[in-house]
């Protein structure tokens, strides 16, 4: 029998952590399917009940040393990981700091003539060590769960690397209080050690708060779902759970409650708000057949439903399923980061041993001289400037994304986004306000008349479109009558006495109900139609007054940031659940020429995995609502407005918190810039090390007219390189400031 686990993992640190557990559990026998996300902390697990149970995939995660943890005890243990982590991260804060200070001071003879005393070192010492011995423990044990299933990940390179920096300076701490004077050199590291280990502790904390938010947000989704249902039996309401719900019960559902489960209208008729799945503002009208679904609310009339679908069936339960679906498969970026460590790492190792044993042994030239020169290749090589490229520049790009209300989730989001070649948008409050206004009023007579008359009869209306017209007479400043034998006709609009005068508002179905001729303003109302407007037709005491016009308005910045986005090599596709002409009517005024309308919250993200498969397009999926979230998470990058639902939030790569349109180039060009700078940064990191490890391991010692400072190549000059590159490229990121000025 086939069984799905979805199991909450602690103790992650990388890309090369969630591949170790996929390769072992698919080596299990009974194992069917296995996907691990970084970004959610879940591993999916599909497995033959008859070949394996859930304790043995449990044990052996566990195993391979990492912890799984009950669902009832995840947002506690998950609390307790992150506290533990601020606790590393603060420690570090507070002996880094002075001894950074100290360091510089000394380097720059600021400390006056006992700079040079060997206690300084220990001083030094004594704040390197809880850094080195507490912050720095999770390097150590990942690098060791890293070199026990036999890969090398970016934990053993920062444990190596600050490593030979603390006890290389803790060797020339010793020797220069005995009588081996400066035999291993007269400066120590041990800031370096400190500063790589706390930096990287900062990215450790903010990339596990940003997991967090992204679980919280994905549990929400099922909290949509209401706890009871009335249920119809044998004449009788009764209240029951909504576990206890079963297909062809028949439940009563009134106005203001949520759909308890999929079902069918059996009587009655209403309005009901389907934006959570479609995004529209405009409810849908339904009656006797009609299809509804769970966690859609009932605005208006009493409704009974037949249930069809219920719990996992649901098309709510569905959509949480494909979300997760979509954010265990999505591989990151550090993939590439550790496939180029688990080559660096052994091959540096493996040149330092290869030099410690070519120089004692082959060359002759004895112990010391022999470790110098491993001790050179291994500090040459630590990987300061190699783990500051990448964040350095990271934090200063989305530190400025953050000041323009632009947020990158996390770096992978920031250097994708400057390689998109199509951005899909959806309509409705992302290109449009995402609220139904007054946009027109057509009448022979007086416009503020026909407006006050209409809102005093919609003034008892609770439907969105008797709302905007109240709130367009409002902001006009009228007085609003209080209307008498007010009658709302669902699906069709309104009736009401407004003192002396009998109202009727609506479409035209109802106008022809009441035998009312209509042919005055029949060209207008097709006009209107035509661009995507719904038309009222306003009939007072039997006669045609005139016509208002309700819409979702286009974003005022939606058609200039459409123009950017297209001078940025960008192609733009809007994507919506609405009708086809109310697509192209908004299309048309927006400037966009792709179109695809009339689109389920699945078929979404069925429509992103085509354009990303045409053509190896990188695809951008910006949308506000939780329909929107498939393809959210499909998409290579997905963006979210700062006014959309937590879960869209949550779900996007990037949130625009200004919820303008102009964020988008913005971060584009922006993403461009960082990763120009990250490849810089790169460079130069490389640049050292390729240069000075042959030079560190003695190529130059045979040409005698090379000066012997670097025939030599002491652990103090090559530190002091190491160290160069370091600066250089905390330097370079800070000038990213200037130029996304620029942006």
């Amino acid at each position: 029998m086939e069984q799905q686990l979805n199991l909450p993992i602690i103790g992650m640190h990388c890309e090369n952590c969630t591949s170790t557990i996929t390769r072992h559990l698919k080596k299990m026998d009974g194992i069917l399917a296995a996907e691990v996300s970084l970004a959610t902390e879940y591993a999916a697990v599909t497995f033959d009940t008859t070949t394996l149970s859930e304790a043995a995939i449990v044990n052996k995660i566990r195993d391979l040393g990492f912890d799984v943890v009950d669902e009832d005890e995840e947002d506690a243990a998950r609390a307790e990981e992150s506290q533990r982590q601020k606790l590393q991260f603060t420690v570090g804060i507070i002996f880094t700091l002075p001894l950074f200070l100290i360091s510089m001071g000394r380097d720059m003879n600021l400390i006056g003539a006992w700079a040079s005393a060997n206690w300084v070192n220990w001083l030094m010492f004594g704040l390197a060590l809880p850094v080195q011995g507490y912050v720095a423990w999770d390097y150590y044990i990942g690098g060791a769960k890293a070199l026990r299933n036999r890969t090398a990940n970016m934990d053993v390179l920062v444990a190596m690397g600050s490593s030979v920096a603390f006890f290389y300076s803790l060797a020339v701490t010793i020797a220069l209080g005995t009588d081996a004077g400066a035999r291993f050199g007269t400066h120590v590291y041990f800031e370096t050690s400190a500063v790589i280990i706390t930096l990287i502790k900062l990215g450790k904390l903010l990339e596990a708060r940003a997991k967090g938010k992204i679980n919280a947000a994905l549990k929400k989704l099922p909290q949509l779902f209401p706890t009871t249902a009335c249920r119809l039996q044998n004449g009788e309401e009764q209240h029951i759970p909504i576990e206890q719900v079963g297909v062809g019960d028949v439940l009563l559902v009134r106005p203001g409650e949520s759909i308890p489960v999929d079902g069918v209208v059996q009587s009655g008729k209403s309005a009901i708000d389907e934006s959570v799945f479609t995004g529209e503002s405009l409810p849908a009208d339904k009656t006797p057949g009609d299809p509804v679904t769970a966690a859609t609310m009932n605005q208006s009339g009493m409704l009974t439903i037949e249930a069809t679908h219920i719990g996992a069936e649901t098309a709510l339960a569905r959509l949480v399923q494909l979300v997760e679906t979509t954010q265990h498969g999505k591989p990151p970026i550090q993939r590439a980061a550790d496939a180029v460590t688990n080559v660096f790492v052994p091959v540096v190792t493996g040149i330092a041993v290869v030099t410690f044993l070519v120089w004692w042994f082959l060359v002759g030239a004895g112990f010391t001289p022999a470790m110098l020169r491993l001790v050179a290749i291994l500090v040459t090589a630590c990987p300061c400037a190699l783990g500051l490229a990448t964040p350095t520049a990271v934090m200063m790009g989305t530190g400025m994304g953050a000041q323009r209300g632009i947020l990158f989730r996390n770096g992978e989001a920031l250097e994708h986004a400057g390689d998109l070649t199509t951005i899909v948008l959806d309509k409705t409050g992302t290109l449009t306000e995402g609220k139904l206004t007054l946009t027109d009023i057509l009448t022979d007579k007086d416009a503020s008349e026909l407006l006050q008359l209409s809102a005093a009869a919609e003034r008892g209306s609770e439907h969105p479109i008797g709302k905007a017209v109240v709130q367009a007479a409002e902001e006009r400043g009228l007085d609003i009558a209080t209307p008498r034998a007010f009658k709302a006709v669902v699906g069709h609009g309104i009736t009401a006495q407004v003192g002396k005068n009998s109202v009727v508002i609506g479409n035209l179905s109802l106008i022809q109900q009441h035998n009312i001729p209509t042919r005055t303003f029949e060209t207008e109302a097709e006009r209107l139609q035509t661009e995507a407007k719904t038309v009222l037709w306003v009939a007072v005491d039997g006669h045609i007054k005139g016509l208002l016009a309700v819409a979702d308005t286009l974003r005022p910045e939606a058609q200039a940031t459409i123009t950017d986005l297209r001078r940025l090599g960008c192609k733009v596709v809007m994507m919506t659940g609405d009708n086809r002409s109310t697509a192209d009517a908004i299309a048309a005024a927006a400037g966009i020429h792709n179109v695809m309308a009339e689109l389920r919250p699945e078929d979404k993200a069925e429509a992103i995995k085509t354009l990303q498969a045409a053509h190896g397009n990188l695809v951008a999926m910006v949308g506000d609502g939780i329909n929107d979230t498939p393809a959210l998470a499909q998409a290579d990058i997905g963006i979210s407005l700062g006014t959309g639902t937590d879960i869209a939030r949550e779900t996007a790569h990037v949130t625009l918190m200004h919820s303008d349109l102009r964020g988008l180039p913005e971060a584009i060009r922006l993403s461009r810039a960082t990763m120009r700078t990250i490849k810089q940064n790169l460079f130069w990191a490389f640049f050292y090390n390729v240069l000075l490890i042959p030079i560190a391991a003695g190529a130059l010692y045979p040409l005698s007219f090379v000066p012997n400072m670097l025939r030599e190549l002491h652990p103090m000059l090559a530190a002091f390189a190491m160290a160069f590159s370091s600066v250089s490229v905390v330097l370079n990121s800070l000038r990213l400031k200037r130029r996304s000025e620029n942006v």
